[in-house]
This record gives structure tokens, C-alpha cells and sequence, in this order.
């Protein structure tokens, strides 16, 4: 008769825990969205390089009593240019948008706001992608819906269409407003 080793019980207990997170995370309010721990706390600070020729932004501006999006995008990101009607409409309803110009080249930058329009309040440069470490960035296009305390109400992963700015970032607004 075969002895029982502990260590058999080894791969069971890997393969279950497995299971187990795959159930947890099929069952989420949202399985398409991206965890952000941010959510309800301070944005990180802003440390960003000037974009020559645009008005920038700092904390104070995060922290200015009004609600407003931080948006990271790139000029070789084309899920960007895809989101970029959304933002314009945006910006022309009155709402702030202030841009993050994600590891990007200048010149590029500058020709992709040339082309499609510049809907950026305030606008500054992350060269090497350093701030946008602190604020949890995965990659561009992102969005954060921030209250005029600075404080992040909403972490949107993906570019901004008009489904989902009507939806999800309109909904958003209106709590960091306290509607």
C-alpha cells in the first residue's frame, strides 16, 4: 500500500487557489475594468515637464474646488486619436481636462494636437513615464475623474468614446460634484 506524502497534496492545493480567483474575478462588479487603488484617495503628485507653448499644471490646479479629468495619453497611441473627438466635446461642455503627454516626443505631441485639436486646460510632458508610475497608470489612454479637493473618483483604463462618456465618466462627474 502507497504511503500519503504531504507534499501530494502540493499541486491539488496550487490548482484550487487558481480556481478560486478565477471564480472571485468573474464575479466582480465589472470584470472588464482594471483595479485601481487610488480610487478615494489624493491624486499623487504632479511632476511633469513643460510643454512649451501650452499652460501647464500642478497640484494647486488638481486641489482648485472645480472636478476635472487627467488624461495620459501619447501621439503613437491610436486608441488616443480614437478618444480624441470624445475629449474635445468634452472640454467644449466646460469640463477641465488637463493632459499628460505619456513618453512621448515632443515634436509628435505637438503635431498630433496640431492636427486634431488641443482640448487640454492645462497640459504638461511625463517623459519617462515617472508620475505616471505614482498614479497607477497601465498604460494609454487613461483617465481619472478627480473632485475639487484633488481627491480620484474615478480611474477609467481605455480610450473615451462617447458611449462612455455619456455613461460611465458623466456619472462620475456627478459624484465628485456630490449630485
Amino acid at each position: 500500500m502507497a504511503r500519503f506524502s504531504p507534499l501530494m497534496a502540493i499541486p491539488v492545493a496550487v490548482f484550487a487557489s487558481f480556481v478560486g480567483l478565477a471564480v472571485v474575478g468573474m464575479y466582480r462588479e465589472d470584470p472588464e475594468s482594471l483595479p485601481s487603488a487610488r480610487l478615494g484617495q489624493p491624486a499623487p503628485p504632479v511632476v511633469l515637464t513643460e510643454f512649451p507653448g501650452k499652460t501647464g499644471f500642478d497640484d494647486a490646479t488638481l486641489r482648485d474646488g472645480e472636478v476635472k479629468l487627467v488624461n495620459y495619453w501619447a501621439s503613437w497611441c491610436a486608441p488616443c486619436r480614437v478618444e480624441h473627438p470624445s475629449l474635445d466635446a468634452l472640454s467644449k461642455e466646460g469640463i477641465k481636462i488637463y493632459g499628460v503627454n505619456y513618453k512621448d516626443q515632443l515634436g509628435n505631441a505637438e503635431a498630433f494636437l496640431d492636427e486634431l485639436g488641443d482640448p487640454y486646460a492645462g497640459l504638461g510632458r511625463d517623459e519617462k513615464g515617472r508620475m505616471a508610475l505614482d498614479w497607477g497608470v497601465y498604460g494609454v489612454p487613461e483617465t481619472y475623474v478627480i473632485d475639487g479637493e484633488g481627491k480620484i473618483i474615478l480611474r477609467f483604463a481605455g480610450p473615451i468614446t462617447q458611449r462612455v462618456a455619456e455613461t460611465t465618466l458623466r456619472d462620475a462627474i456627478e459624484k465628485a460634484r456630490g449630485n
